[in-house]
């Protein structure tokens, strides 16, 4: 057996059977495929995969347990790679960051500037997408480390970590007359056009769900996953606009809008660092995830790597 062949039945897994697909994806033949996870079978002396002719149609019950420990076999053969890359290559490599778009414009850029200084020969690659893409390029191995609010905890293969807390902000042009209310309810909200995140971004789900508690139907007018496009719509009256605190701290910027504090009605929201659960580390890695957050460290990061329940959540 080898490494080829294991590759060949993860990859096929993950394009739902598809050998075509699966061909493609790895730059290489479909027989050439159909036969190499034959033969991986006929060493194992069990099938992986039920079979209708040539199709593959489902994993099997044996073919589930290989497929675990496929999965171990190459994620430390990664390791491996990364080790090596550590250590001949010293501070230098690449930092690879999968971010929704609020991270990647108001927490990230003083975190990365940081970085750079720090470890001149880094390179980073930034990679913006759904909660859901966040996680999934973590799993995938695409990146090093994830931020977002939604999704990173729900998934088994990640360890995620809080790095901060955050409440959305009602924001209107100065002129409105919400802008002369310090507190904001949600029976003025509900009376107003709302301009604010797409509903898998930035908090959105808690907004509808106070809403919903309240048995209020807010108007939502206008969704996007940028805040500086709300911001946008909400200076063209539009309608009252509901943002993350964090996209309104720019005094200049912002100096034609009023924010008010909306935690008393939404809540608090919590953003999280994510890791590939086994993965290795390097130490721009760690250090990178420092920056982000106070409450980060290289210790507490490797606890919750070796699988310490207390330090998946300290305190949030």
């Amino acid at each position: 057996m080898n490494l080829h062949q294991f590759r060949f039945v993860q990859e096929a897994v993950r394009r739902n059977l598809n050998l075509t697909e699966t061909a493609k994806a790895l730059y290489t033949s479909q027989p050439g495929i159909s036969k190499a996870i034959l033969e991986l079978e006929e060493e194992l002396g069990v099938d992986i995969f039920v079979r209708h002719g040539k199709r593959l149609r489902r994993v099997t019950e044996p073919g589930q347990e290989v497929l675990k420990a496929i999965e171990v076999i190459l994620r430390e053969v990664g390791n491996l790679k990364r080790i090596g890359e550590e250590f001949s290559k010293q501070d230098a490599g690449t930092l690879s960051i999968a971010t929704t778009h609020t991270q990647a414009r108001y927490l990230l850029p003083e975190p990365v500037a940081q970085l750079r200084l720090k470890y001149p020969k880094v390179n980073v690659s930034l990679h913006q997408g759904t909660p859901e893409q966040v996680a999934q390029m973590l799993v995938e191995e695409t990146a090093d480390i994830g931020v977002a609010t939604e999704s990173l905890a729900g998934y088994s293969e990640l360890v995620t970590l809080p790095c901060y807390e955050w409440q959305h902000v009602i924001v209107v042009p100065a002129h409105h007359p919400l802008a002369q209310m310090e507190r904001p309810t949600l029976e003025q909200l509900a009376a107003e056009p709302l301009v604010s995140y797409h509903p898998s971004f930035t908090g959105r789900k808690k907004v509808d769900a106070a809403f919903e508690r309240a048995r209020l139907k807010p108007r939502v007018v206008l969704e996007a996953i940028d805040s500086d496009v709300i911001k946008t719509y909400v200076r063209l009256g539009l309608g009252v606009g509901i943002l993350a605190e964090m996209a309104v701290r720019d005094p200049v910027a912002d100096a034609d809008l009023v924010w008010r504090p909306a935690g008393h009605l939404f809540g608090q929201n919590v953003s999280r660092v994510a890791f590939k659960r086994g993965a290795y580390l390097r130490n721009f890695v760690y250090a990178f995830a420092e920056l982000v957050s106070d409450r980060l460290s290289r210790a507490l990061i490797a606890r919750a790597m070796a699988g310490d329940p207390e330090e998946q959540d300290f305190g949030l």
